[in-house]
């Protein structure tokens, strides 16, 4: 299993992606349907049709990299969203609840302190 840091940004996409585009056509995506830049950092998910594959892009400093696991059995379930949404945002806990294959619907997040971010002047 990988992990990732809490504060990292991660991005599902809502829609079914063609599995057989790599760097450039998931950059595309990300630029039309997120209107995001890889490259300023997050990780950017995205689910084939039968949502049995999952392709993970993500900025790795100087470079793109791709990550993808196949099930051999199941299904991803992609969590709620609004219908007009061209993604959902989870945080590090619920992708590894996603890619572990645990029910996202249902699950109940309890309060938890969260620090005031601080600006600068």
């Amino acid at each position: 299993m990988i992990n990732f840091a809490p504060e990292l940004r991660i991005y599902l996409h809502t829609g079914p992606v063609d599995m057989r585009k790599s760097f450039d056509g998931l950059f595309g995506i990300v630029c039309r349907d997120f209107q995001r830049d890889v490259r300023d950092g997050g990780l950017f998910l995205f689910l084939n049709r039968r949502r049995d594959r999952i392709k993970l892009l993500y900025w790795d400093n100087d470079g793109l990299s791709i990550w993808m696991k196949r099930l051999e059995r199941g299904r991803f379930q992609r969590p709620p969203a609004n219908e007009d949404a061209t993604h959902v945002v989870l945080d590090a806990t619920e992708l590894s609840m996603l890619l572990s294959g645990i029910e996202l619907i249902g699950i109940k997040k309890r309060k938890r302190y969260v620090r005031p971010s601080r600006e600068v002047a």
